[in-house]
């Protein structure tokens, strides 16, 4: 259960308390399925500076993931593939069916796939985490503190990521996907994965400023074997070029200012066909 070891956490503090002990479990006890560690020491936090420079903001080489899409598509099995092919049609006549609506995630991987959007990582005790543009959902977690993975299934649109540093690379293991989330080769074309996806990365640095996700992602559903392909993204130090904060629905409303004087957002109004009505 999600909440279950916070729930051991707390009634091991209880305890500690009730008996007169400290309420500190010593670094690596196992707890029934889980680890619990003390706070980051200023040895964690000095260990960052031995890690490789990833800071800055980083943008996908969208012309690599192009050139992918003819130069190495993933092995589809002949379901998939006949809806790969039905999807390239549709967008070829001019009709290209979205496949990330509705304000979901892009999810795992397709977010490492084909995303046009920038990103940023930040490295911290215990933890990776990648820092997407676009809407609020673009986040992943890498847990670097020798967890596991959890035994209780919770599946995610991103997944399940722990990993472990070799050297200046990043190698991340990914499961516990939900089955909706894309396995996609472009904005217009992928498949559902279909459930049991797993993500093996290899992450590093090329040269100073470009980095490389070598991905390995088996999924029995939809491949017919695990699929090796590498996406390129390339540094950009200037500050000019934050990362603003989106918001997906946001086009959905206007703004407005209530009965009492406050700002506020409300739906646009759209006809029974979705269009929208002009204003008064």
């Amino acid at each position: 259960m999600r909440y279950w070891l916070g729930a051991i956490s707390i009634v091991m503090v209880v305890y500690a308390a009730m008996s007169g002990s400290p309420a500190q479990v010593p670094k690596g006890t196992i707890i029934k399925g889980g680890v619990m560690n003390p706070a980051p020491t200023a040895k964690d936090y000095a260990d960052l500076a031995k890690l490789p420079d990833w800071s800055g903001v980083w943008d996908p080489k969208t012309s690599d993931q192009n050139a992918q899409i003819r130069s190495n598509p993933p092995p589809w099995n002949a379901k998939a593939q006949a809806e790969v092919r039905k999807m390239f049609d549709e967008f070829r006549a001019g009709k290209p069916r979205p496949i990330i609506v509705n304000c979901l995630p892009h999810g795992m991987p397709s977010w490492m796939l084909i995303t046009h959007n920038p990103m940023e990582i930040l490295f911290t005790p215990g933890r990776v985490t990648m820092l997407g543009d676009g809407d609020g959902n673009r986040m992943r977690r890498i847990y670097t503190d020798g967890r596991g993975h959890r035994e209780d299934p919770d599946p995610t649109f991103h997944g399940h990521s722990i990993g472990h540093w070799e050297g200046d690379t990043l190698v991340v293991d990914t499961n516990d996907i939900l089955p909706q989330s894309f396995l996609a080769i472009s904005e217009a074309v992928g498949v559902p994965n279909n459930g049991d996806m797993h993500i093996k990365e290899r992450i590093h640095l090329a040269d100073k400023d470009t980095l490389h996700d070598d991905l390995e992602i088996t999924a029995p559903q939809i491949l017919t074997k695990p699929w090796t392909t590498t996406r390129i993204w390339v540094r950009q130090r200037a500050r000019r070029l934050d990362i603003v904060e989106g918001v997906c629905l946001q086009g959905s409303f206007i703004e407005k200012v209530d009965a009492n004087g406050f700002a506020v957002f409300v739906p646009e109004e759209r006809s029974p066909y979705g269009n929208l009505i002009a204003p008064d």
